[in-house]
């Protein structure tokens, strides 16, 4: 009997071929070597597939070019060989020349583009990698002789060096499309200026610079206002160091080497960074410069001496001490101009002699451009001493990064910027022209008296004539002591009655000051309304009318006669518990308006009764609701998700756009008020505290905050910073989310809520933690965005939390890219305490070496 038996050789040998003719199909190719070549219809693609190389047409265009392009949805060209000499039809092939070039023929074999290179051996090849660079490459030594990262269009990638050296000078590196469907050499360029501290210009090829980035100052480009707030999220630019050939390098290196990337310089002469959502299958644009919107952007709008401003209806204003140099075409609107000194400088008088001159100085701006380093000076009094003895330099600056800075000349390229760009520099005058110098006429001051005397006895005269009006109509109103301001130091003083912290007011009427403990509080404007008002809104301040009670006291739910519901925060006339809170309330929130704020409409001071008027809040505070399992249901996640978005622009305005710069310190659910339409409210500011501009963190031997939600360099340091407050919004932001307080792990075997969340986190399992309530019908993007933002917030170093700008932007942008958290280790110290309380810590005795403290729970 036979037995059918298959060879295996001749098995395996079908095996091989069948898995050789798919490799063709299944299995990209990358590399182009001597005698291979690329055909109109084929490509090369990059191991990964993040690139593909290849012929295309632009749209509405027949001609067809060789490029370089992302593979995702929509072609995106990033580099195009043959620019200017486009092929009419599909008969072209880019191949490895005789001469070891890398070529481009079209349908005659006639050479349409080269690499250009001489010397080379016939051993080359040309790989496409996952960068976006094409290497022509020797075979055998894996020499590079070209790269198109070498020879950029109009896009600069990630992984390119921009060339920075003053032996090259101004470098123009790259060339935008003629128009967005014609590739050819366009109108604008774009590269480095790398004098006086580089910088990024844009030039128009019939009108010279059309923007610039501002000077590097090691970590941003300072003449874009907002870099400084995303730097280390969605900018990751570099500047090496100088290399033998005295040549730095600008490169970009984004925070996640995943995310798709690109800047490019568009055919209408703007830079634009635009990042791929694979979600969306879309670019999104990031930012762009010169901003469409802002006239400003434009370099030297308002001309020499004058400076833009895009928030005001007259965008150009001379610099103080200078006049438009033709007055009439100023007045029509035409600035190019510029403006002109209104006295020419003292050493330009004597010779050269300094003379009087001084110096003006001038915050917020984008500096001049055209500077100078002066690496002599090492501090700013060194830099004005160099400057003013020297009658060419009409302006200096001392920033941090770069140092002295002088200009010559015309101050040129003038922009105000938003208040976050602290930039400062100064420039020079005549002695006249300094504040306090420049001379009035006699006629004028005589003229100004007569008016102002005038004014006075009308104004006098108007008060006693309507006198019983005025009293009326108070009456009618709000019950007031006084609608004036209450603290200020002309006003009439409060008697202080008694030595032990009490209050007491002037009640005859007209402006108040408040005197708390002997110290006198002369801040802000409030309405002073009287002790029987408040008793009569708050029904004598009965129990029905109680909505809660804290360290200070307790709050009251009040109706004013024309029906105003209010809130009445009581501090305990028992205690000085809070007294120093509730001096700081006074002087800190009547100075700040904003809609995610709680709004204090007055205060009322008697005797031992000190009290807060605020807006009411009908829907109380947020933890009222968000951890009673009864009221969670109010709180859906988009209701979430927008109590989210205003707590972290309430605490931008105070850290930032505020005319103080404010760090709360107690920020917890409890302190978030919500309105009517669930709108957060930002309250209780007796532990706030104020920073100077320059200000960036503070010691304190007074720690004070809620255990669990206090950063651990403050918790165990006293050091708080606007990071501190940005650690309390992450555990906030985290109890939103998951609906449970931090504290409520203690029995578990995590200690907080952050050790839980970095633990489901790190797992993979981050919707685990979502309150179950609103987990089926939350947006899954959202809500794992907020939670990565969240880890962020809590980690362990201040320095790797973000800004709440860079929170702000993260929560507002579809898909941003954000860093990878760090795991935090000091997670809580709740577990130390039996019941939640605030801490304060006073030092109680200290020596060289050691500090005895007490801690107070309250």
């Amino acid at each position: 009997m036979e037995t059918n038996k298959k060879n295996p050789v001749s098995g395996f040998l079908v095996a091989l071929i069948y898995v050789l003719y798919f490799a063709q199909f299944c299995c990209a190719v990358d590399t182009i070597r001597q005698g291979e070549s690329v055909a109109d219809g084929d490509s090369l693609v990059s191991e990964n597939e993040t690139f593909e190389l290849g012929f295309f047409s632009p749209e509405n265009s027949t001609f067809r070019y060789v490029g370089i392009w992302y593979k995702v949805d929509v072609k995106t060209v990033v580099w195009v060989a043959n620019r200017d000499n486009p092929i009419p039809n599909k008969n072209g092939v880019l191949s490895i020349g005789v001469d070891g070039n890398l070529v481009v023929l079209n349908g005659n074999t006639s050479l349409v583009w080269s690499s250009n290179l001489t010397g080379l051996s016939s051993n080359t090849a040309a790989i496409l990698r996952d960068t976006g660079n094409l290497v022509l490459s020797n075979t055998d030594t894996s020499k590079v002789h070209w790269q198109s990262f070498e020879h950029p269009t109009d896009t600069f990638l990630p992984g390119m060096r921009a060339p920075v050296s003053s032996l090259i000078g101004e470098f123009h590196i790259f060339r935008s499309w003629k128009s967005s469907n014609d590739p050819s050499l366009g109108n604008f360029t774009m590269g480095v200026d790398p004098n006086g501290g580089p910088q990024i210009i844009i030039w128009d090829r019939n009108m010279g610079r059309r923007w610039r980035s501002g000077q590097w100052n090691s970590v941003i480009f300072t003449g874009i206002p907002n870099m400084s707030d995303i730097a280390s999220f969605l900018y990751g630019f570099k500047l090496s160091q100088a290399d033998e050939n005295r040549t730095q390098y600008f490169t970009y290196d984004p925070s996640n080497p995943s995310d798709l990337l690109r800047f490019r310089l568009t055919w209408d002469g703007r830079e634009q960074q635009s990042r791929w959502d694979d979600d969306r299958k879309m670019w999104t644009i990031m930012q762009t410069q010169p901003d469409p919107v802002n006239i400003c952007d434009l370099y030297n709008h308002c001309g020499n001496h004058a400076t833009c401003d895009n928030f005001e209806a007259v965008k150009c204003s001379c610099l103080d001490g200078f006049r438009p140099k033709s007055p009439d075409q100023w007045s029509k609107g035409n600035w190019s101009g510029g403006c002109e000194r209104r006295v020419e400088l003292q050493c330009q008088r004597t010779n050269g002699s300094a003379g009087e001159d001084g110096f003006k100085g001038l915050k917020h701006v984008k500096l001049p451009d055209s500077s100078n380093l002066l690496l002599s000076a090492g501090n700013i009094d060194a830099c004005e001493t160099s400057c003013l003895g020297n009658c060419s330099c009409t302006a200096y600056a001392f920033i941090s990064g770069i140092g002295c800075m002088t200009w010559e000349g015309d101050l040129i390229d003038l922009q105000h910027l938003d208040e976050a760009a602290n930039l400062q520099f100064f420039y020079r005058v005549h002695r006249s022209e300094l504040d306090g110098s420049r001379k009035i006429s006699n006629i004028v001051i005589i003229i100004i008296s007569v008016l102002g005397a005038c004014f006075l006895v009308v104004t006098i005269w108007l008060l006693w004539r309507y006198k019983k009006k005025l009293r009326d109509s108070f009456r009618l109103g709000l019950p007031v002591v006084s609608s004036m301001p209450c603290c200020k130091d002309d006003d009439v003083a409060v008697s202080n009655k008694s030595k032990n912290k009490e209050f007491s007011a002037d009640l005859s009427g007209g402006p108040v000051d408040i005197l708390i403990d002997g110290s006198q509080v002369n801040e802000p404007e409030l309405t002073v309304i009287n002790f029987s008002s408040v008793a009569a809104a708050t029904k004598n301040f009965s129990e029905a009318n109680r909505l809660g009670h804290g360290g200070f006291g307790t709050v009251y739910k009040g109706e004013l006669p024309g029906g105003q519901e209010i809130a009445v925060k009581r501090l305990s006339g028992q205690s000085g518990q809070g007294l120093e809170e509730f001096k700081n309330e006074i002087i800190l929130i009547a100075k700040l308006q904003h809609r995610n704020l709680v709004r204090l409409l007055g205060c009322s001071i008697e005797g031992d009764e000190k009290m807060l008027i605020y807006e009411y809040m009908p829907n109380k505070s947020l933890d009222y609701i968000l951890f009673d399992e009864t009221k969670q249901a109010q709180l859906d996640w988009r209701t979430r998700f927008s109590i989210i978005e205003g707590i972290a622009r309430g605490l931008l305005y105070l850290h930032r756009d505020s005319r103080l710069r404010i760090i709360h310190r107690d920020l917890k659910a409890s302190n978030i008020l919500l309105d009517v339409e669930m709108n957060p409210k930002i309250s209780d500011f007796g532990m706030a505290r104020i920073f100077g501009g320059n200000q960036n963190e503070a010691i304190t031997i007074r720690v004070v905050g809620t255990y669990g939600y206090m950063s651990p360099e403050y918790a165990m340091e006293g050091l708080f910073s606007v990071k501190s407050d940005v650690y309390s919004f992450g555990v906030l932001l985290l109890e939103i989310v998951s609906g449970r307080r931090n504290t409520s792990f203690r029995s578990s075997d995590y200690t907080s809520l952050i050790a839980y969340a970095w633990s489901l986190w790190n797992e993979d399992k981050a919707m685990e933690m979502v309150d179950p309530s609103i987990r089926d019908s939350c947006s899954t993007t959202q809500v794992l965005k907020c939670i990565h933002i969240g880890m962020l917030c809590v980690q362990d170093s201040a320095m790797h939390r973000p800004t709440m700008a860079a929170v702000v932007l993260m929560l507002e942008t579809e898909t941003p890219t954000l860093p990878m958290p760090k795991q935090p280790t000091y997670t809580s110290m709740r577990s130390l305490m039996d019941a939640e309380y605030s801490m304060d810590i006073h030092e109680t005795a200290s020596s060289k070496d050691v500090t005895v403290t007490m801690v107070d729970g309250r």
